[in-house]
């Protein structure tokens, strides 16, 4: 680059800086007599005065409203005007003879929904893992349109629920797509939205197809932090590939996977809005989730009286098995860390 050609990009770089100079001269002339008064040790507390209000505005106000239109009753949407009921809707949803036989319970859609979501979770959270896994170890190697196919597999994450869900559906109707393409080569069609079984597995692999991009690239960035050279070494001592990646590549990621364990059991316990669009929950109540057990209490209760309050009763409850899962998970995530530092 020539000298001339060096001045005139250092005259536009200083006249670009020219705004960004002036706001720190003015956010420094506000900070600094703040400095002074509380010192500097106190002053991250300063910086983190926005991110409390928001938090505090958008979730710790509404998780008061919540608790408290839990324990009112009645149909109005103003605290002041709704009737106390302490612990009658929490009192509804924990009424069962036997917890496993949702018919003995008061709210059996509840439980059923309950019941659901454990299913729900545990295999697609269990696949979800499997497959984001072996795609990111796929997608390491150096193969033709890396690049590319990473692309392709984030693709569905930009995707709305309710679009993911529109999609699968025109696909996998009785009419739709899958079903034409089955007896056009002499299969008969099958039922993968109105059969209980085929409806939930369906549900499943919608869902993973939608999420499964996320939790790659999570795995991926793990897989593209651990040194080169301990793959190197490993090769030169005529280490297997399975042993090396049980040995090494597993072990390493594990911090990660244990990052998409948790986001993946929270997300696939909110999960509504694509298996609503996609089954409506049925058939009958067979991939309805503890998610749209609230939401229909609450909102769109066919032919019932909407019930705020134990449709906020259910949401406290699952609110707090989600800390408490997210606890554990937490804890156990940090003593596997703190094991593998001591090592």
């Amino acid at each position: 680059m020539s000298k001339k050609n060096k001045k005139t990009k250092n005259f536009f770089l200083s006249i670009l800086n020219v705004p960004f100079t002036l706001l720190m001269n003015a956010i420094d002339l506000i900070m600094w007599p703040i400095q002074k008064i509380i010192g500097v040790r106190r002053m991250p507390y300063i910086f983190l005065i926005p991110n409390l209000i928001f938090f505090g505005l958008f979730v710790i106000i509404p998780l008061g409203v919540n608790l408290l239109f839990s324990i009112t009753g009645g149909t109005e949407l103003f605290i002041s005007n709704r009737e106390f009921s302490g612990a009658r809707h929490y009192q509804n949803i924990f009424d069962c003879k036997s917890y496993f036989d949702p018919n003995s319970c008061s709210e059996d859609y509840f439980w059923r929904g309950v019941f659901n979501t454990i299913f729900f979770v545990v295999f697609q959270v269990g696949l979800m893992i499997f497959f984001s896994l072996l795609t990111a170890v796929i997608l390491n190697k150096k193969i033709i349109g890396r690049g590319f196919f990473r692309s392709v597999f984030f693709f569905p994450v930009l995707l709305s629920p309710v679009v993911v869900g529109l999609i699968w559906q025109w696909i996998l109707l009785k009419n739709g797509i899958l079903n034409a393409f089955i007896e056009s080569n002499g299969g008969s069609k099958m039922s993968f939205l109105t059969e209980p079984g085929l409806a939930m597995t369906s549900s499943i692999f919608v869902s993973i197809w939608a999420h499964m991009g996320f939790y790659t690239l999570i795995v991926l960035a793990g897989l593209q932090a651990i040194p080169p050279n301990l793959y190197e070494a490993a090769e030169m001592d005529g280490t297997s590939r399975e042993r090396i990646f049980f040995r090494i590549t597993l072990p390493l990621l594990m911090p990660n996977l244990l990052v998409v364990f948790i986001l993946a059991s929270i997300k696939g316990v909110q999960t509504f809005d694509e298996i609503y669009v996609l089954t409506g929950g049925g058939p009958g109540t067979s991939t309805s989730l503890i998610v749209q057990y609230i939401y229909t209490t609450g909102f769109a209760a066919a032919g019932q009286v909407q019930n705020f309050g134990l449709a906020a009763a259910a949401s406290m409850v699952l609110g707090v098995v989600l800390f408490i899962l997210t606890l554990i998970q937490l804890y156990l995530g940090r003593d596997k860390e703190n094991k593998q530092h001591e090592i």
